[in-house]
């Protein structure tokens, strides 16, 4: 069982990475973020992430405890990351719109956690990650917690070039006064 949903995390991260690589490359011809929000856009954008999510979470319970951290790592560390990571991704998620997270047009956020990242989300959904990586301590869960900490890291590049030829001067000089993660 554990293979399966490997396989199918991988396809996921590897597709996913894909994309974002070619909207790098060709940032014309992008497909992250989309030229068009449409009714599909959405179920693009969501099912494949919480299918990764859920895949990274089954793996973590299926090998739970197998890479023998200590109890005080698992708990003290790695419940308190998750549970932060989630209020920040929520809450940036509450303050950008369901619709705007995944790939609709809005306007530029740069205040609340924005002043301090520009990919607060990102960043979190990292952390998210390596929280869970912690607590379950599975093997499992890290060999596809990493290809899905690359796609985060590097989904910026793909939306950057989008937001500077949306929001020109504006983005430029937030760019200028705010990191791209911390």
């Amino acid at each position: 069982m554990a293979s399966i949903i490997a396989t199918i995390g991988f396809l996921i991260a590897a597709v996913t990475f894909g994309a974002l690589v070619w909207s790098i490359v060709y940032p014309t011809r992008r497909i992250w973020p989309p030229k068009t929000y449409s009714v599909w856009t959405p179920i693009l954008v969501w099912v494949p992430t919480f299918a990764l999510s859920g895949a990274i979470i089954a793996l973590g319970v299926i090998g739970w405890g197998q890479m023998g951290l200590p109890a005080w790592m698992r708990y003290g560390l790695g419940i308190p990351i998750v549970v932060l990571s989630n209020i920040v991704v929520w809450s940036a998620v509450r303050r950008f719109g369901i619709a705007q997270t995944g790939g609709a047009e809005g306007t530029l956020k740069t205040g609340g956690l924005y002043r301090y990242s520009r990919n607060p989300q990102y960043v979190a959904d990292v952390f998210m990650i390596f929280g869970w990586l912690i607590l379950s301590a599975s093997p499992n869960a890290l060999v596809l917690g990493i290809p899905a900490i690359a796609v985060l890291m590097i989904t910026p590049f793909a939306e950057e070039p989008w937001l500077r030829e949306r929001f020109g001067r504006e983005f430029d000089d937030y760019c200028a006064r705010t990191r791209r993660y911390l």
